[in-house]
């Protein structure tokens, strides 16, 4: 299994290369003004359009199988993996401390403890205290108030 992942992983690499080398051998569409008036590549080894057509085939295969040898590689990968066991990952080999306590912020400030309510209740709330029903009190004379602002009539 692991011969088959490295010569897939071999192949990926080399045809990522392809791929990356052939797309900038390519010329732009724009390119091609030039060989209308003469002055293009018509006495090249490919001819007038071979080139492109050459390069852009070869991009097209070697596009195929880099997406192949993804697909291989994907599926070997996962293939001897059992369906709910994690065999390998970051945290394959933590162990969790003994010590369950919370850890403590620096500089030893205490953390105040979160308000608890009915204990026979599990997750109970507690109550808020009932608004006072007292009449408004009267405005303080020594401070200045707002002009009210006249009311207009509705329409």
């Amino acid at each position: 299994m692991s011969l088959m992942l490295s010569a897939l992983m071999i192949v990926q690499v080399l045809s990522a290369l392809a791929i990356i080398v052939l797309v900038l051998l390519q010329q732009g569409k724009g390119a091609d003004m030039g060989s209308a008036f003469g002055s293009g590549s018509a006495g090249s080894l490919f001819g007038a359009s071979g080139a492109a057509n050459f390069l852009s085939r070869t991009t097209k295969w070697a596009a195929v199988v880099f997406f192949v040898t993804t697909a291989g590689l994907a599926y070997v990968s996962h293939k001897g993996a059992q369906p709910g066991v994690v065999d390998t990952g970051v945290m394959q080999g933590y162990q969790a401390p003994a010590d369950k306590s919370v850890p403590q912020p620096p500089g030893g400030a205490a953390v105040p403890a979160a308000p608890r309510g009915d204990a026979s209740v599990p997750g109970a709330v507690p109550s808020a205290p009932a608004p006072a029903t007292t009449a408004p009190a009267k405005p303080d004379a020594s401070v200045p108030q707002a002009p009210a602002a006249p009311a207009t009539p509705a329409k």
